[in-house]
């Protein structure tokens, strides 16, 4: 544990932009799927998933007590699905949370939804009143041609079968949608059927992330060899047929992440006519959007 910080990470450290004020405590190292070509979290050799021993994991956050007190009020679970773990594994964990963190009031995870398959709605039940409130689950698409060309692993079926699990056992779901990912030709299977995914399952949150490929494209394109990227204006239209084609009651909706020129951010349905009018007049007038230049954006 370098410098005498109490948690060792695995560099790079991954987190939801929402998670910018947590303790970011490692459970798994990388991914336990890592077969999606889209995804660059997890691909560094250092970043081959395992689980944390248990024993380090609860002296990490013991030594976390200890060091921060009643200051950390939100704890993340890392590394890509800290779900994967066993139930009982994941219920020590947050006792010692409870234990050694007592001023933490919420705690969260990405989530895969093929790690839910193997727990019941009762166990996941437990895991929230253990402390376990919010999963982010990187849907991605509700388009099963476009979630079979990326290897997501997933299914229209299984991933709400995976988000009604959650809500069942009362842990809020915050489900992440990728823009431009069936490319043009894809383009509006991919806005349209993500809009029935979320209709379906009604998340409590909602985001959209603009897909790109720092480190290149030739992962990705051995698997979807015929894909050709959305330019801007073919971007926004996507997004214009997304939240056209959504009917959700009360979803909190952000297209904020650096990935995204044009910054969106409302209360689904109630501000759905205002977040369409933005969207058509980047699409229309896009000197008068407010884009995001590529600088800012950093990629």
């Amino acid at each position: 544990m370098n410098s005498g910080f109490p948690v060792r990470y695995v560099d790079p450290v991954f987190r939801p932009p929402s998670e910018a004020e947590s303790l970011i405590l490692p459970v798994t190292d990388g991914c336990s799927w890592n077969h999606c070509t889209f995804c660059e979290m997890y691909t560094a050799p250092q970043k081959k998933f395992r689980a944390r021993d248990e024993a380090e994991t609860v002296e990490t956050i013991r030594r976390c007590g200890e060091r921060f007190g009643d200051s950390v009020r939100r704890v993340f679970l890392a590394d890509g699905d800290a779900l994967v773990l066993p139930t009982r594994r994941l219920l020590d964990v947050l006792a010692a949370i409870r234990e050694h963190l007592p001023a933490t009031r919420r705690i969260s995870s990405y989530c895969l939804p093929r790690n839910l398959r193997r727990k019941s709605v009762a166990e996941l039940t437990e895991l929230a009143a253990a402390g376990l409130s919010m999963a982010y689950v990187g849907t991605e698409s509700g388009d099963d041609d476009v979630l079979a060309r990326v290897n997501k692993g997933e299914t229209f079926d299984s991933t709400c079968e995976a988000l009604d699990k959650l809500h069942e056992a009362g842990i809020k779901r915050s489900v992440m949608i990728l823009n431009g990912l069936g490319g043009t030709s894809l383009s509006r299977q991919h806005a349209e059927n993500s809009a029935r995914l979320a209709n379906a399952v009604q998340p409590e949150f909602l985001a959209t992330l603009v897909v790109n490929f720092p480190m290149g494209e030739a992962r990705f394109r051995a698997g979807f060899p015929e894909w050709q990227p959305c330019d801007q204006a073919e971007l926004f239209a996507e997004m214009e047929n997304f939240i056209g084609a959504l009917e959700l009651r009360r979803t909190v909706f952000r297209a904020d992440h650096v990935s995204n020129r044009l910054v969106l951010k409302g209360t689904l349905g109630a501000e759905k006519p205002r977040l369409l009018n933005e969207i058509r007049v980047a699409l229309d007038h896009p000197d008068q959007a407010g884009l995001r230049t590529l600088w800012h954006r950093g990629l």
